[in-house]
């Protein structure tokens, strides 16, 4: 195997907003991985910790690419302080004069959601300032990032946007539950589609992505403080987080989008992690290539749906 395809990455650069935990720092090791240079942002640093509340890092993201044989620059950064985002712009700007890639995996408003009594109530029903924080956090963040991120972004042909959201457009198209997680999960559906308008005609592509059943760092802690070597002692709680995927199946799904020089035929479309495994061939950490979106769909239409038969 040759350089190139071991990094088809090499001499990119990628910005991976909200790359502090999860989706976003598994994007942001697998796009390293593949060569690119990655700049990595969030809230959370070794001296601050965001409202989240969680305590990874960007630092300690910024390390795991490095330790996955990449480059990454870790900065903290609010994206809902339009000048912060303007000053990392510039600084991609003075420092590389291109951005080729933009993860737009900004969120942090789990621990707003009131769960589960919040999918519960109606939309009066719900605190107001914890869901306007919510759509702050979910939406204003990644339209102030786009703003300052895009006009370096198209000034070559071959740039990708990835708004990263949970659930695709056909399943989000059936309301979420919580009126404020429902806009602002349905928000990043609508950007992709907006942005692929405004780039194609500059050679650039807008998609939205999902992962599927997210094993991310909360998720893990809420089953009894599993880990992802021992994720499976979950199941006996939760039978349907068998269907349940790694950060890095996404974060695999990303790098192999950026890799692709036919990308834009998924300009403006909404994708999944277990969609592009079987585009693009690449399997989770275990060698398998989970469904989540699928065997939900199932289970949601009454049927009872079998590990073996979406992996």
């Amino acid at each position: 195997m040759s350089g190139t395809e071991e990094r088809p990455l090499a001499g990119k650069v990628a910005l991976v907003a909200g790359a502090t935990r999860g989706a976003g720092r598994a994007m942001a090791v697998e796009l390293g991985r593949a060569g690119a240079l990655v700049h990595v942002t969030g809230r959370t640093t070794r001296e601050h910790r965001s409202e989240v509340g969680r305590p990874e890092t960007i630092e300690e993201t910024a390390e795991l690419v490095a330790a996955a044989g990449g480059t990454a620059v870790a900065t903290a950064v609010d994206h809902l302080r339009p000048e912060q985002v303007e000053a990392l712009v510039a600084r991609l700007e003075a420092e590389h004069g291109r951005l080729d890639v933009l993860v737009n995996g900004l969120w942090g408003g789990d621990h707003l959601l009131d769960y589960p009594e919040g999918f519960e109530k109606k939309m009066w029903e719900l605190d107001l300032e914890a869901g306007l924080r919510m759509l702050r956090l979910g939406i204003d963040s990644h339209l102030i990032t786009s703003r300052y991120a895009l006009p370096l972004l198209t000034r070559r042909p071959g740039g990708l946007v990835v708004e990263v959201t949970d659930g695709t457009a056909e399943y989000n198209a059936n309301h979420r539950g919580h009126a404020y997680f429902d806009l602002a999960k349905n928000a990043p559906v609508r950007m992709a589609l907006g942005l692929a308008r405004d780039l194609k005609d500059l050679g650039g592509t807008a998609v939205c992505l999902t992962p599927g059943y997210l094993r991310s760092e909360a998720m893990l802690d809420t089953y009894k403080k599993v880990t992802e070597e021992t994720w499976r002692d979950a199941v006996a709680d939760d039978p349907h987080f068998c269907i349940s995927e790694s950060p890095t199946y996404v974060g695999r799904a990303v790098a192999a989008l950026a890799a692709d020089a036919e990308v834009g035929r998924f300009n403006g479309q909404s994708l999944s992690s277990g969609q592009l495994a079987r585009v693009y061939g690449f399997t989770d950490v275990d060698g398998t290539r989970p469904d989540a979106w699928g065997y939900i769909a199932a289970l949601e239409a009454g049927k009872e749906p079998r590990e073996r038969d979406y992996r």
